[in-house]
């Protein structure tokens, strides 16, 4: 395969060209990202919410976060359980990677993780660091849907991978059911 010409480079991302196909890739971490999928003991889906830029919106979205962006020896399940921390307030005792693929395929070779977590309980606030201004809502499992809808109705975003992981809360990948929280 040719060697990709480098059209600009920024402090955490590139942007490269293959012939006519132009994409961009992170300059942190490992090209890879997690996705948690936590439901509290009491049912509810951890929901996170911020203003992103790109959008110029607020965000609802599942927790996640960057692997290997601060530690070259992070692992998948390392930066799911620190990300679920940092921006729920919420610890796991157990974490399942279930599925990894690329974000957004056309853009971008980032590749995302859903991460289930199991044994959820609250350790702190939330809220994230370094000024990322997150919102956690914990909403019960049966009242997503309609709640995402509300938000969106809001002026929210709605991150459409969050409708992977919802299917997720319920099914394994290969479509027999989860395991309970």
């Amino acid at each position: 395969m040719d060697t990709p010409e480098l059209i600009y480079e920024g402090p955490f991302l590139r942007m490269l060209r293959r012939g006519r196909w132009e994409y961009v890739e992170r300059t942190t971490g490992r090209g890879l990202a997690v996705m948690v999928i936590a439901l509290t003991p009491a049912g509810e889906l951890l929901l996170i919410e911020q203003y992103r830029v790109p959008l110029q919106a607020r965000a609802v979205e599942l927790p996640a976060g960057l692997v290997g962006d601060l530690d070259g020896a992070d692992t998948l399940v390392a930066a799911a359980g620190r990300e679920l921390i940092e921006e729920t307030g919420w610890s796991a005792d157990h974490l399942e990677v279930l599925l990894t693929g690329p974000t957004s395929a056309g853009m971008s070779n980032e590749r995302i993780a859903y991460v289930r977590a199991t044994g959820l309980r609250r350790v702190g606030d939330g809220g994230g660091v370094d000024g990322e201004d997150i919102t956690v809502h914990a909403v019960p499992l049966d009242e997503v849907p309609a709640w995402l809808q509300a938000r969106a109705a809001d002026g929210c975003e709605i991150d459409l991978k969050l409708w992977g992981g919802l299917w997720l809360t319920r099914h394994q990948p290969d479509g027999t059911p989860a395991p309970a929280p």
